[in-house]
Protein backbone atom coordinates (compact mmCIF):
# COMPACT_ATOMS: atom_id res chain seq x y z
CA UNK A 1 0.00 0.00 0.00
CA UNK A 2 3.45 2.25 0.69
CA UNK A 3 3.76 5.25 2.81
CA UNK A 4 1.04 7.20 1.27
CA UNK A 5 -1.60 4.52 1.54
CA UNK A 6 -0.86 4.12 4.98
CA UNK A 7 -1.37 7.89 5.97
CA UNK A 8 -4.59 8.28 4.31
CA UNK A 9 -5.84 4.72 5.72
CA UNK A 10 -5.05 6.29 9.17
CA UNK A 11 -6.56 9.66 8.31
CA UNK A 12 -9.57 8.15 7.40
CA UNK A 13 -9.54 6.14 10.81
CA UNK A 14 -9.20 8.97 12.71
CA UNK A 15 -12.26 10.74 11.15
CA UNK A 16 -14.22 7.70 11.94
CA UNK A 17 -13.41 7.94 15.26
CA UNK A 18 -14.26 11.58 15.29
CA UNK A 19 -17.16 11.18 13.72
CA UNK A 20 -18.90 7.69 16.47
CA UNK A 21 -17.75 10.19 19.03
CA UNK A 22 -19.67 13.50 17.94
CA UNK A 23 -22.89 10.73 17.18
CA UNK A 24 -21.96 9.73 20.93
CA UNK A 25 -22.20 13.28 22.66
CA UNK A 26 -25.33 14.55 20.18
CA UNK A 27 -27.29 11.61 21.52
CA UNK A 28 -26.10 12.12 25.12
CA UNK A 29 -27.39 15.68 24.77
CA UNK A 30 -30.71 15.26 22.81
CA UNK A 31 -31.38 12.31 25.83
CA UNK A 32 -30.30 15.72 28.77
CA UNK A 33 -32.66 17.92 26.83
CA UNK A 34 -35.55 15.49 26.58
CA UNK A 35 -35.02 13.87 30.45
CA UNK A 36 -36.29 18.00 31.36
CA UNK A 37 -40.00 16.52 29.94
CA UNK A 38 -41.62 14.08 32.33
CA UNK A 39 -43.39 12.20 29.67
CA UNK A 40 -40.54 11.19 27.98
CA UNK A 41 -39.76 8.98 30.37
CA UNK A 42 -43.40 7.40 30.22
CA UNK A 43 -42.60 7.20 26.29
CA UNK A 44 -39.24 5.03 27.01
CA UNK A 45 -41.48 2.74 28.69
CA UNK A 46 -42.92 1.39 25.66
CA UNK A 47 -41.77 -1.79 23.89
CA UNK A 48 -40.09 -0.45 20.42
CA UNK A 49 -39.55 2.85 21.71
CA UNK A 50 -35.90 3.77 22.61
CA UNK A 51 -34.26 7.03 22.98
CA UNK A 52 -34.66 8.44 19.18
CA UNK A 53 -38.28 7.23 18.85
CA UNK A 54 -39.44 8.51 22.16
CA UNK A 55 -37.66 12.22 21.48
CA UNK A 56 -39.35 12.03 17.70
CA UNK A 57 -42.75 11.24 19.20
CA UNK A 58 -42.05 14.25 21.72
CA UNK A 59 -41.05 16.52 19.64
CA UNK A 60 -44.15 15.92 16.93
CA UNK A 61 -46.54 15.83 19.75
CA UNK A 62 -45.40 18.45 21.81
CA UNK A 63 -48.28 19.28 24.18
CA UNK A 64 -50.43 16.31 24.38
CA UNK A 65 -53.75 18.12 25.07
CA UNK A 66 -53.91 19.89 22.23
CA UNK A 67 -55.63 16.84 20.11
CA UNK A 68 -59.10 16.63 21.12
CA UNK A 69 -59.21 13.00 19.56
CA UNK A 70 -56.80 10.06 17.96
CA UNK A 71 -57.95 11.01 14.41
CA UNK A 72 -56.26 14.40 14.62
CA UNK A 73 -53.49 12.62 15.76
CA UNK A 74 -53.41 10.17 13.15
CA UNK A 75 -54.27 12.80 10.87
CA UNK A 76 -50.76 14.81 11.90
CA UNK A 77 -48.74 11.50 11.25
CA UNK A 78 -50.11 10.81 7.96
CA UNK A 79 -51.53 7.57 9.44
CA UNK A 80 -54.79 8.76 8.36
CA UNK A 81 -56.92 6.88 6.05
CA UNK A 82 -57.88 8.67 2.47
CA UNK A 83 -59.41 7.32 -0.77
CA UNK A 84 -59.12 7.60 -4.32
CA UNK A 85 -61.96 7.19 -6.26
CA UNK A 86 -60.70 7.69 -9.64
CA UNK A 87 -63.33 6.49 -11.71
CA UNK A 88 -64.04 3.57 -9.17
CA UNK A 89 -67.37 3.59 -7.21
CA UNK A 90 -67.38 3.64 -3.85
CA UNK A 91 -67.23 -0.03 -2.79
CA UNK A 92 -64.28 -0.36 -4.85
CA UNK A 93 -61.89 1.93 -3.55
CA UNK A 94 -59.24 0.64 -1.42
CA UNK A 95 -57.72 2.98 1.56
CA UNK A 96 -54.71 3.66 2.21
CA UNK A 97 -52.35 5.82 4.42
CA UNK A 98 -52.27 9.26 3.45
CA UNK A 99 -49.02 9.98 4.28
CA UNK A 100 -49.73 13.33 4.60
CA UNK A 101 -47.79 13.97 7.88
CA UNK A 102 -44.61 14.23 9.59
CA UNK A 103 -42.76 11.33 7.31
CA UNK A 104 -39.89 11.16 9.72
CA UNK A 105 -42.71 10.15 12.92
CA UNK A 106 -44.36 7.68 10.27
CA UNK A 107 -40.57 5.92 10.14
CA UNK A 108 -39.90 6.12 13.56
CA UNK A 109 -43.25 4.74 14.80
CA UNK A 110 -42.88 1.91 11.66
CA UNK A 111 -39.49 0.99 13.21
CA UNK A 112 -41.10 0.89 16.63
CA UNK A 113 -43.65 -1.72 15.10
CA UNK A 114 -41.09 -3.80 13.82
CA UNK A 115 -39.53 -4.18 17.10
CA UNK A 116 -42.38 -4.31 19.11
CA UNK A 117 -44.13 -6.60 16.68
CA UNK A 118 -41.05 -8.93 16.91
CA UNK A 119 -40.05 -8.65 20.21
CA UNK A 120 -42.80 -8.21 22.96
CA UNK A 121 -45.09 -11.05 23.53
CA UNK A 122 -48.38 -8.80 23.52
CA UNK A 123 -47.74 -7.05 20.53
CA UNK A 124 -46.32 -10.23 18.70
CA UNK A 125 -50.19 -11.73 19.65
CA UNK A 126 -51.97 -8.93 18.18
CA UNK A 127 -49.55 -8.84 14.70
CA UNK A 128 -50.51 -12.37 14.38
CA UNK A 129 -54.06 -11.90 14.79
CA UNK A 130 -53.84 -9.12 12.00
CA UNK A 131 -51.70 -11.34 10.12
CA UNK A 132 -54.08 -14.47 10.76
CA UNK A 133 -56.04 -15.75 7.33
CA UNK A 134 -54.14 -13.16 5.45
CA UNK A 135 -50.18 -14.78 5.32
CA UNK A 136 -50.14 -14.84 2.09
CA UNK A 137 -51.60 -11.81 0.72
CA UNK A 138 -48.87 -9.57 -0.97
CA UNK A 139 -47.38 -6.82 1.40
CA UNK A 140 -49.61 -7.94 4.10
CA UNK A 141 -47.32 -7.79 6.70
CA UNK A 142 -46.00 -4.03 6.07
CA UNK A 143 -49.60 -3.28 5.90
CA UNK A 144 -50.42 -4.60 9.58
CA UNK A 145 -47.00 -3.18 11.05
CA UNK A 146 -48.67 0.33 9.90
CA UNK A 147 -51.45 -0.92 11.88
CA UNK A 148 -49.36 -1.63 14.98
CA UNK A 149 -47.27 1.81 14.19
CA UNK A 150 -50.38 3.76 14.15
CA UNK A 151 -51.50 1.69 17.94
CA UNK A 152 -48.04 2.77 19.21
CA UNK A 153 -48.72 6.55 18.43
CA UNK A 154 -52.20 6.21 19.70
CA UNK A 155 -50.51 4.77 23.19
CA UNK A 156 -47.75 6.89 23.58
CA UNK A 157 -50.66 9.76 23.39
CA UNK A 158 -52.55 8.51 25.72
CA UNK A 159 -49.52 7.98 28.17
CA UNK A 160 -48.21 11.58 27.79
CA UNK A 161 -52.09 12.70 28.31
CA UNK A 162 -52.41 11.01 31.39
CA UNK A 163 -48.52 10.49 32.57
CA UNK A 164 -48.31 7.37 33.31
CA UNK A 165 -46.32 4.23 32.33
CA UNK A 166 -46.89 1.45 30.35
CA UNK A 167 -48.89 -1.53 31.31
CA UNK A 168 -49.72 -4.28 29.09
CA UNK A 169 -52.19 -5.07 31.67
CA UNK A 170 -54.17 -1.67 30.50
CA UNK A 171 -54.15 -2.39 26.65
CA UNK A 172 -56.96 -3.54 25.28
CA UNK A 173 -55.76 -5.25 21.61
CA UNK A 174 -58.83 -6.90 19.76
Amino acid sequence: MGHAGEFEARLLVEKVHRVEKEIKDTENLMNDICMEFPEYKYLLTIPGFGQYISAVVLSVIGNPFRFKNRGQLLKLSGYDLSVKRSGKTSHQAVPVISKKGNGELRYALYQAACIAASRTALFRKYFAGLLYGRERERGIRSKMRVKLAAKLLVIAWTLMKNRVVFNPAHIHID
